[in-house]
């Protein structure tokens, strides 16, 4: 099967096999959250990115192989319902920004900030800061690969709540920490919703910028 990244609260996660990773996603909660297992193919290692909601189903797709480390991309409630159940069941590690640590139900064991690196057994995932969305919103890079949280969904940057202020911090972080370094077949994995690519989101800067928002 070929993987598409169109998920369904309810239904089965969606499967992508990378040489060094394979990559779980899938659809939980009222707010239809993605949920991302990331799993090392050297070694077995796995991290979950936002334990959103539906610990039950999250842990499902763990299963009885470990995780190391549970990401938690941003601060809002959504990305983190189930957080503090698959912390505890699976003894993982749980990691993210220090401006956005605070609000999340349980201790933040790992720090990251932008430029730091999570691993994934063998493998090493960039953080690239994103500001504005929340003050510690991150993404998590893999060559070819990015899990954007909710700041760069398909169609736009995410949610600024109208204060020009923080749009312009979002777009300029997105803009020349994303665009600008990486290419245009990197996929993109958001918090919500379908995936998309850079190359396909490239061309709407200017208009993103235009309407602040």
């Amino acid at each position: 099967m070929t993987y598409t990244g169109d998920v369904q609260v309810g239904g089965p996660a969606d499967v992508r096999e990378l040489p060094a990773l394979t990559i779980s996603k899938l659809a939980v909660g009222p707010f239809d959250n993605n949920a991302y297992l990331l799993r090392c193919n050297k070694t077995g290692d796995g991290v979950l990115i936002d334990a959103a909601a539906e610990p039950d189903r999250l842990l499902e797709l763990i299963g009885d192989r470990p995780i190391s480390k549970i990401v938690t991309t941003h601060q809002h409630g959504d990305h983190w319902q189930a957080l503090e159940q698959v912390a505890a069941a699976t003894g993982a590690a749980v990691v993210a920004h220090p401006l956005d640590a605070a609000a999340l139900p349980v201790p933040v064991d790992l720090e990251v900030g932008h430029g730091d690196g999570v691993t994934v057994g063998v493998v090493t995932l960039e953080v690239i800061h994103l500001r504005g969305h929340t003050p510690g919103s991150i993404a998590l890079h893999h060559p070819g690969h990015l899990f954007t949280g909710d700041s760069l969904f398909p169609g736009g940057v995410g949610n600024t709540n109208k204060d020009p202020e923080r749009f312009t911090q979002l777009f300029t972080d997105v803009s020349e920490r994303v665009f600008d370094r990486l290419p245009d077949e990197t996929w993109v994995y958001p918090g919500h919703g379908r995936d998309t690519t850079l190359g396909a989101e490239r061309p709407s800067l200017p208009q993103w910028r235009e309407r602040g928002w």
